[in-house]
């Protein structure tokens, strides 16, 4: 898909601040360093579209992003973040699961994954929830130009296998920075859109 003119929507902690719109949505999920406004940007060729900051856990509301009326990307907060209070990551979990349980038009769940590093606990029950749902999903796994060529497939391989994921189609190694994979990515969603 050729994007042309991807526009911020709203940010929302609750339903009734979510946008009414009839169009399927397509959720960005994990931790909260996983690059999730990055690959957000190199999808919607913007270097600017999703706030990207410098201070990890940045994202504390579902911000929602216009992909020329035709989708809407949702970038969920990001979990797992240690420098932050319990009763604060309770309150990111609660949003994060009220949007995945309440919201009709989600379509497709995508994780991201840090390809340096092995799955979370925290990645495993999202990986968990998202097979439950029966929802489209994809495993992006992120800042693969941190590693050689031969080291981010073997990583592949063994988050694939960690995850329990058979056959391809399903993770992706994206780099966001050198926008490597991020045709293939957009190849799944179009792919899943079209079932």
């Amino acid at each position: 898909m050729t994007v042309k003119n991807p526009r911020f929507v709203i940010s929302a902690v609750r339903p009734e601040q979510y946008p009414v719109t009839n169009m399927l949505e397509i959720a960005f999920a994990g931790r909260s360093n996983a690059g999730k406004s990055s690959l957000i940007n190199a999808l919607t060729g913007r270097k600017r579209l999703a706030y990207s900051g410098s201070t990890q856990g940045m994202t504390r509301q579902i911000n929602f992003y216009d992909i020329d009326g035709e989708l809407m990307f949702v970038d969920l907060p990001g979990y797992g973040y240690a420098a932050v209070s319990k009763d604060q990551k309770s309150l990111w979990g609660k949003v994060i699961e009220q949007y995945l349980n309440v919201r009709p038009q989600l379509y497709m769940v995508i994780l991201l994954l840090d390809v340096r590093h092995d799955p979370s606990s925290d990645d495993k029950l999202m990986f968990k929830w998202m097979l439950e749902s029966g929802l489209a999903y994809a495993v992006a796994l992120t800042k693969c130009d941190k590693l050689s060529r031969m080291k981010c497939a073997e990583r592949v391989r063994e988050i694939s296998k960690t995850l329990g994921i058979d056959g391809k189609g399903r993770v992706f190694p994206v780099s966001a920075t050198e926008r490597t994979g991020i045709e293939d990515l957009w190849a799944a969603i179009d792919s899943a859109l079209e079932e």
